[in-house]
């Protein structure tokens, strides 16, 4: 089954949405960094990060966040991140489209939003197939690059 990626451009984000983006990462990083030491990373659940701080945090990125750095630790050996970007498994990154927009929803620091996506004409036919279930959508990462903010969104097909 072959796999592609789609990189979606968030729709013009407000200040308030991108510094929340920043925060996240940030959060996200550190909690990463924390990990990467703890001596007891292959026994961590979301409830460790009660341990590495007092802030709300989803625990859905959380639990993600543990994956991803068990996988890199072992198989990387990883010592340190730089930017450890939020992921979203398909379980908790939703593509839907209203009228003739498509927009994603992921959860944030205090609840979950939708946002609206940039879709090219070749992404679309690639987007109503996840929506048709056609095909199946993959770990998803939010990501900025020169000041604009996408969602890497993996989909595996027949």
């Amino acid at each position: 089954m072959p796999t592609i990626t789609l990189k979606l451009e968030l729709y013009q984000p407000t200040k308030f949405k991108q510094a929340m983006y920043e925060r996240m990462t940030q959060i996200n990083t550190e909690f990463a960094n924390w990990l990467l030491l703890h001596p007891d990373v292959n026994k961590a659940t979301s409830k460790i990060f009660k341990e590495f701080s007092d802030e709300k945090f989803p625990s859905a990125i959380i639990n993600q966040t543990i994956r991803d750095v068990k996988s890199q630790k072992k198989h990387q050996q990883a010592r340190v991140f730089r930017k450890m970007w939020c992921s979203f498994n398909n379980q908790n990154l939703k593509v839907e489209k209203n009228g003739d927009f498509y927009t994603v929803s992921f959860p944030m620091l205090e609840k979950r939003i939708g946002v609206p996506v940039v879709a090219r004409s070749y992404q679309q036919q690639w987007l109503d197939r996840i929506i048709d279930g056609m095909a199946k959508q993959g770990t998803a990462k939010l990501y900025k690059k020169k000041r604009k903010w996408f969602i890497a969104l993996p989909i595996t097909f027949d």
